[in-house]
């Protein structure tokens, strides 16, 4: 069985995906993911070009849309499917996550989205601790739903800030949320991916574990490879 292949991208947009090679060099991945502070112009660049899906939720910076697509989605915990095939939304590119489970039927994945950052200057996007607790207990009846159903709760969650402790910032706006450790504790995602916290170094480390999840800073470019994951 051929691996699973994602394009996952956060907080930088990077010439080789703008470039003209791009098809050729992505063709084989099987869909984009994106932990957000990336303009949406940049999604449906990604999806027009490569022809991917892209599942997103935004970071603390590049929110356009932001307040519709919040409004648009309730904020809660909607399941949605994607039965497979060539999608889009008006005006962008993709599959917006944030506090939502996401069943993929063609790769027999569940997605989860977190976006946003530690409330530091009470800007869009910015959760106190509380806040995010509160936004997951939205998602706990679609979980326990996946559970009983496909026989996990979920497969990867995608946050935009990272875990406490897990690759993150001493200062308030890049400090990581504690409850999303509890996340991991109770439900067991095969992988946590996030951004925000930029690696301009390329030796810096990326990919950490917790409780057997692999927390994986997707800082500008970065291909997930699984042969165990999904169909």
């Amino acid at each position: 069985m051929l691996a699973m292949k994602i394009l996952c991208i956060s907080d930088a947009t990077d010439t080789l995906i703008y470039s003209s090679i791009a098809p050729d060099l992505y063709r084989d991945v099987d869909f984009v993911i994106s932990a957000g502070d990336l303009p949406l112009r940049y999604y449906d660049y990604i999806q027009t070009m490569l022809r991917k899906d892209v599942y997103y939720v935004y970071g603390n910076h590049n929110l356009e849309d932001f307040a519709r697509m919040m409004k648009g989605h309730g904020g809660g915990a909607h399941a949605f499917e994607n039965t497979g095939g060539y999608h889009s939304m008006p005006a962008f590119g993709g599959f917006f996550l944030d506090g939502k489970c996401f069943y993929d039927k063609r790769h027999d994945l569940i997605i989860g989205g977190l976006g946003g950052s530690m409330l530091y200057n009470y800007g869009d996007s910015q959760y106190s601790e509380g806040q995010m607790q509160r936004r997951i207990a939205k998602m706990i009846p679609r979980l326990i739903y996946n559970r009983k159903r496909y026989g996990r709760a979920i497969d990867i969650l995608v946050t935009h800030a990272p875990p406490r402790g897990m690759g993150d910032g001493e200062d308030l706006c890049h400090k990581g949320f504690e409850c999303f450790l509890s996340f991991i504790e109770k439900y067991r995602p095969r992988y946590l991916l996030h951004g925000h916290v930029h690696l301009d170094d390329r030796n810096a480390e990326r990919i950490r574990e917790y409780c057997d999840t692999k927390v994986i800073n997707i800082y500008k470019n970065y291909i997930l490879e699984d042969d165990e994951l999904g169909k």
